[in-house]
This record gives structure tokens, C-alpha cells and sequence, in this order.
């Protein structure tokens, strides 16, 4: 016989799992029968039972049974200092302790219960006989981390308080809309683990939540960068005993899944391939790059989109529309339509950035409390002066997908001779903290890569913006950076230099030619050996012949005749967008 931890009530170890799933009603064993009267008793379980029980010897309760050490140690405390109250009718009750939300007083009468009590007494607030109760209830939904939104909500970010709590109120994100792919899998309850890929601010904490709301799985929030392997490896323990115990899942969401180095990574394997856990892992970084392979393939990897200035819109709409209804805010008249598209458009994609730069406005446009000085009269506010308080961050990481993105974007720019666009992502580039001398190699690089033999000119003065760029810093250097960007792109175009390497290049992939013996002739013959083997010995000196002009094989024997180098500077191919525009015009 096994005690059951929900209802302490005995019941048979094989059918304890049958017993939580009845919700504590069937299975149970008669109490009537006293299962240690079974045995008899000897000499030392007799002396033991004429004792009265001591305090650690007392049957725990089941809330009790739930709670991490330091909880009961706290739990005790409160019980030992927290004085006695007196009832109604003159006797005393245990004295409730007080958080410190309900203040220094309290106004109640000795008969109305205290705030999260049911009426059977139970402390709903209690996260342990919340725990309990949920533990045979498998519908029921998983304890979210509501705390940060209940009653100091005031306290967190806007961005926080305004965070969606059901999937129709996320924008933007196609894959848990009406007919998403993952909100399906999500209605269905079958969902996988996952790696979701989005820029900041595009939900993905968000999604994580309400999944964790609409499934009946243990929600357990972690973040990369303040939680150990070792604590995992906690975690992952206590989901296979909850998932022994009680057959429910648990849902862990890990934020920055990219900041665990791969080799940390490995400590999810296992539980996720086993079905212990269901891990939401969440990054901004290229999964293909920041997570291993094998976790990478035994989780789907959902792509969050950037959202775009309507989406953001809808969100600051719907932010002032629940701080008005919620705190009674009246708006100031600068908080129109107009500025709210401005503030849209200056978060580029990102929805915490909007809201934060709201609240900044708000704050701005707020004028309660606020001194009067009669000697240094205040400015008025206007709307100029908002956006001057704004300050605008480029999405741009020096060591992420934007570094490589940018710079693929203006040197295929250069490439296609469009100096505005060039110049462009040049500026984006610099102005977001890129190292120049960067910028300037790939210059070096464009002029034999894209203009070649076609400007031979152009290498020389790459490579002087290169020097001058690492002479005179930033913000000087920016001068020389656009001309030579600018003249990149204004030069004739020849990559005949570099197709013609590229065409050696696959020649030695051919099996036995990057091994080909060099001619005889052309070899080297410092020794009188090498000499006396005939080294060198048929080979003709070009500057000893008129013109230069020699008949003589450089290629060996068996690539004669064989052309690396093209005659043409470009390639052949029409675009098709191209003809249509001139047969228009």
C-alpha cells in the first residue's frame, strides 16, 4: 500500500495511477483496516508505538508534500511569529500573515475571509495546493507565470503589461493565426519541441505563454543566460517524476537557447527525445549556426516574421486603449494617429520597442505632479520634441546574420553599378558601429573580384582607401570609404580574371589532375643533378626571342589545349526584365 500525496488516503501501489486519474474517488482502501495490524508487531515496534508520535514522525499534509524545502521552512516561520487573532466571539484564530501588498492594516471583519481564500478554506493563491489540486485534473491549465502581471502590474514595463495572454492577440504571426500551421498543432495538443527564430520583439516569449496556457503541461521558464547545466539537469529529473507520478508533460521555454554552447546544448537531447520534457527554445541568432544539429533535428524550426508598421500600429492602439480603460489616463492631444504611425515606423519590426518608445511619449505628454517654476518657465511639449527625445537603434549585430546580410547587400550593389544603394548600406553599416577597415577589405576585394581587367585603376584605389581608412579613423574615414564605393560602382565591369581562376579552381577537383606531373622543362635545376636529368634543359628564355615569341608548352601533357581564361569580360545571359523594359520604352 502506497499513500497517495493528493489525498493521503491509502490505496494499492499498482493502482495509484488509476486512483489520481479518478480524482481521488475510486481505488481507495477501506481506512476501517489498519494496514500495519497485518504484521505482528515485535519487541521494538510495540516500545515504538507506546510513544506518542514525535513532530518529525507526523504524516505530512499534501500541501506540504509539494513545497521545496525553503518553502516550508518559510511556511513554518510565518506560523511561529504571526500572532493570534481574535474571532467573532471572543476566542483567538492563527493570525494570517500579510504581504506586502495588503498594507500595514487590515479592515476586515473577523468573518470575511482573506483575499485567494475558497470557502472551504482553502488558500487559492497557495502555489502548492494549486499544485495539488491540478495534479489529477490532466485539463487543467498549466501555472503560467501569471505573478508578473498580477497586482504590482504598474511596476513592470509597458511592453510587459501589454503582453498578449491568448493567441488572437498576437499580430503580425501567420503561424498561430486561425489557419497557422502551428496553431493547429497547438489546437490539436500535439505540440512538438521547437525552436522559434525571430527578431526581438516579434513574440516569441509571447507564443511560448500562450501555448503554455492552452495546453495542460507544467510551464517552466528558464533563460540561457542565468541557468546552469546543472539546474537543467534538475528540472528534467523532476519532469520525469511528474510524468511518472501524475502522467503530466512539462513545457520548458529556454530564451536565448543560442547562448548555451553546443556542448551545453547536449543536455537536452536526451529528455527531448525521449518525450520527458517539450522544450520551446527561442532565438534571434540563425539556428542553422547558434544550435547543434542533433537538437536541431529533433525539434521544428518556426520563423517569426518582422512585424510590419500596421501590425505595430494595431499594438499601440490597443496599448492606449487599455491604459485608458485600466488606469484612467487621459491623453494628451499629441497622442494622435500620426505619431503613433511615426513611432510604428521607428521601431523597425519590433513591438517592445514600439511600446517602449509609448510609454516614453506618455511619460513626456504627462504633466501631473509636475513642479512649476515661475522663474524657469518650462518649454511646451510638442511633437518635435518627442521625436527628439527618441533615440534611434539600428538593428544591426556586428557578429550575426545583419554583419553578413549588409555587407553581401552593398557589395552586390557595387556589383550592379547602383551608387544609391551602395551607399546606402554604407552608411547603415558605419553608422551602426561597423569596423571600416571591414568595409574597406571587401572594397579591395570588389575591385579585382567585379571590375578586374576591365579598370585595372580601381585595385590601386581600393587599396588607398584601405590605407587612408586605417591612417585617419572614423569619422574621417568615410570620405575615402564613399569614393572609393562610388568609383566601384561607376567603373566598367569585368570578372574574366575571376571566372578564369574559379575554371582552374574546378579543373583540380577532375581526379588525378591536381597531381599532374609539372613539364620537364619548366622545372627548376639549381643542383647539377637536377641538370644532369634534364631539368630545365629544353625550356625557351621569351625575352631572347624577337617579340617574345616562342613556341612552347606550359600546360601539362594531359591539360593541352585546355582554356581556363574566357574571352568575354561578362557573361551571355539576357534578363528577360531587361528586354521588356526596352521594348516598352
Amino acid at each position: 500500500m502506497v499513500v497517495c500525496p493528493i489525498c493521503n488516503r491509502g490505496v494499492k501501489a499498482s493502482e495509484i495511477n488509476s486512483h489520481i486519474d479518478s480524482g481521488c474517488q475510486a481505488f481507495v482502501l477501506d481506512e476501517t483496516k489498519d494496514p500495519a495490524s497485518s504484521s505482528p508487531p515485535n519487541a521494538t515496534q510495540a516500545n515504538t508505538q507506546s510513544q506518542p508520535p514525535s513532530s518529525t514522525q507526523k504524516k505530512r499534509s499534501a500541501s506540504t508534500f509539494f513545497q521545496t524545502p525553503s518553502a516550508k521552512r518559510q511556511l513554518t516561520a510565518a506560523r511561529a511569529f504571526t500572532p493570534l487573532q481574535t474571532n467573532g466571539n471572543g476566542g483567538t484564530k492563527a493570525g494570517v500573515k500579510r504581504s506586502y501588498d495588503d498594507g500595514p492594516g487590515d479592515n476586515r471583519s473577523p468573518a470575511e475571509p482573506r483575499a485567494g481564500a475558497s470557502e472551504n478554506g482553502e488558500n487559492k493563491d497557495d502555489p502548492s495546493v494549486a499544485d495539488s489540486r491540478q495534479g489529477h485534473d490532466n485539463t487543467a491549465r498549466a501555472s503560467v507565470p501569471s505573478a508578473k502581471r498580477s497586482k504590482n502590474t504598474r511596476t513592470a514595463p509597458l511592453a510587459e503589461r501589454m503582453r498578449p495572454d491568448t493567441l488572437d492577440d498576437v499580430f503580425g504571426q501567420d503561424l498561430v493565426g486561425p489557419n497557422g500551421v502551428l496553431r493547429s498543432l497547438i489546437e490539436s495538443d500535439r505540440v512538438p519541441s521547437m525552436i522559434l527564430w525571430g527578431g526581438s520583439g516579434t513574440g516569441k516569449t509571447t507564443i511560448a505563454r500562450c501555448i503554455a496556457r492552452r495546453v495542460g503541461s507544467r510551464f517552466i521558464e528558464l533563460n540561457a543566460t542565468s541557468t546552469g547545466v546543472s539546474e537543467c539537469k534538475k528540472l528534467f529529473a523532476d519532469a520525469a517524476n511528474e510524468l511518472a507520478l501524475t502522467g503530466r508533460r512539462t513545457l520548458i521555454f529556454c530564451d536565448e537557447i543560442h547562448r548555451f554552447n553546443k556542448a551545453q546544448q547536449d543536455v537536452f537531447l536526451k529528455p527531448v527525445e525521449a518525450g520527458t520534457i517539450t522544450l520551446i527554445g527561442a532565438t534571434t541568432e540563425n539556428p542553422s549556426f547558434r544550435v547543434q544539429a542533433a537538437l536541431l533535428s529533433r525539434c521544428r524550426t518556426f520563423t517569426l516574421q518582422a512585424l510590419t508598421q500596421e501590425d505595430l500600429e494595431r499594438i499601440l492602439l490597443r496599448a492606449l486603449q487599455q491604459e485608458v480603460e485600466s488606469e484612467g489616463l487621459e491623453l494628451s492631444p499629441l497622442i494622435d494617429q500620426e505619431l503613433l504611425r511615426y513611432l510604428s515606423a521607428f521601431a523597425d519590426g519590433d513591438a517592445r520597442t514600439a511600446l517602449n518608445l509609448l510609454e516614453l511619449a506618455l511619460s513626456l505628454t504627462t504633466t501631473t505632479n509636475r513642479p512649476s517654476d515661475p522663474d524657469n518657465p518650462s518649454e511646451p511639449i510638442t511633437k518635435e520634441s518627442i521625436k527628439a527625445a527618441l533615440t534611434k537603434t539600428l538593428v544591426y549585430d556586428r557578429a550575426g546574420d545583419q554583419h553578413y546580410d549588409t555587407i553581401s547587400a552593398f557589395h552586390k550593389a557595387v556589383r550592379g553599378s547602383d551608387a544609391d544603394a551602395a551607399l546606402y548600406y554604407l552608411a547603415r553599416m558605419l553608422q551602426s558601429g561597423e569596423d571600416p577597415l571591414f568595409v574597406a577589405r571587401r572594397m579591395v576585394v570588389i575591385a579585382s573580384e567585379d571590375v578586374g581587367l576591365a579598370d585595372n585603376s580601381l585595385l590601386p584605389l581600393a587599396t588607398a582607401a584601405y590605407t587612408a581608412t586605417q591612417q585617419i579613423g572614423m569619422p574621417e574615414a568615410r570620405i575615402p570609404l564613399a569614393h572609393c564605393a562610388v568609383a566601384l560602382c561607376l567603373a566598367p565591369k569585368s570578372t574574366r580574371a575571376y571566372r578564369g581562376l574559379n575554371n582552374a579552381l574546378s579543373a583540380l577537383q577532375e581526379p588525378g589532375v591536381a597531381a599532374l606531373p609539372v613539364p620537364v622543362h619548366l622545372r627548376n635545376a639549381p643542383t647539377r643533378l637536377m641538370r644532369e636529368m634534364g631539368y630545365g634543359r629544353e625550356y625557351k628564355y621569351p625575352p631572347n626571342y624577337r617579340d617574345g615569341r616562342v613556341k612552347q608548352e606550359y600546360l601539362p601533357e594531359r591539360l593541352l589545349g585546355r582554356r581556363f581564361l574566357e574571352e568575354r569580360d561578362l557573361g551571355t545571359q539576357v534578363d528577360p526584365d531587361v528586354e521588356m523594359g526596352e521594348a516598352e520604352g
